[in-house]
């Protein structure tokens, strides 16, 4: 189906569908800083077809407007639980890339009947972990490489590092294909979030199944942020694959088959 807008609490949310056969429990994907649900693309085409899948663009990115007022962590996830109940979901597994781990982890603790399973790739845990160097940061705190692909792909390879290094066309290509990348004000709503927000206090309360994985070459995400959740989550397992930040975007067809197995499993 074609992308759609619904209004959850009055607040229109662009969102898409890939509908699936079968029995398996949908995914729902929730997608990383200033970027619209449009990057994830190359992981949803390296899915199993007949896996149900769900995103969307949160208030302020891709076709979404910005809200009157910044959103926190837990504001967005019951605005996700009530987007679900819209969409007539009960329960989803929930795949969090980046900054979409942070919502995917409050989403498990703070509406634990609506997560079966949980797959946090290249994430943290919020303001408080293990950061990524001063310069790194600085250039994170523009959202230019959202709206110049361009400049993302120039960039690409510092930010992200990996197989990013190599790939700045596929970026390029990635960024291109959103319908638009948001507002600045979204972006800096979005930053507001992740800097008020840490999930070390109650990592110990997520129940789910959980799969974390993780690049040795990840410039924004130490790999020591990956090792400190697995052991706070209790029933979770570390992936540490060879890449950067972005390899779910540029390698899809090498992680999404740990991820169907997991999800599968």
């Amino acid at each position: 189906m074609e992308p759609q807008t619904v209004k959850v609490a009055g607040q229109p949310i662009r969102y898409d569908i890939r509908r699936g056969a079968g029995d398996a429990t949908p995914l729902l994907m929730l997608c990383g800083i200033g970027a619209a649900f449009e990057v994830l693309q190359p992981a949803v085409d390296a899915l199993d077809p007949e896996l149900e899948v769900i995103r969307f663009d949160v208030p302020g990115v891709g076709g979404s407007p910005v809200g009157p007022l910044p959103y926190s962590f837990p504001a967005l996830a019951w605005l996700t639980r009530r987007l679900l109940n819209r969409l007539g979901y009960q329960q989803v597994d929930v795949l969090g890339f980046s900054w979409g781990g942070g919502l995917a982890q409050q989403l498990a603790v703070q509406h634990p009947g609506t997560v079966r399973r949980l797959v946090l790739i290249s994430t943290a845990t919020g303001v408080l972990m293990v950061p990524a160097s001063p310069a790194t940061l600085l250039k994170m705190v523009t959202p230019r490489r959202f709206n110049d692909p361009e400049y993302a792909a120039g960039l690409a390879g510092y930010l992200y590092g990996g197989s990013a290094r190599r790939h700045s066309a596929e970026i390029r290509r990635v960024f291109s294909a959103q319908v638009r990348a948001g507002s600045k004000r979204g972006y800096l709503f979005q930053l507001a979030a992740g800097a008020c927000w840490t999930s070390l206090p109650f990592l110990g309360l997520i129940r789910q199944p959980t799969l974390i994985l993780s690049g040795d070459d990840d410039p924004i995400i130490p790999l020591v942020n990956a090792r400190l959740m697995a052991r706070l989550i209790r029933h979770s397992e570390l992936h540490v694959y060879s890449g950067g930040h972005v390899e779910l975007v540029t390698e899809a067809p090498a992680l999404t088959p740990v991820i169907t197995q997991f999800l599968s499993s």
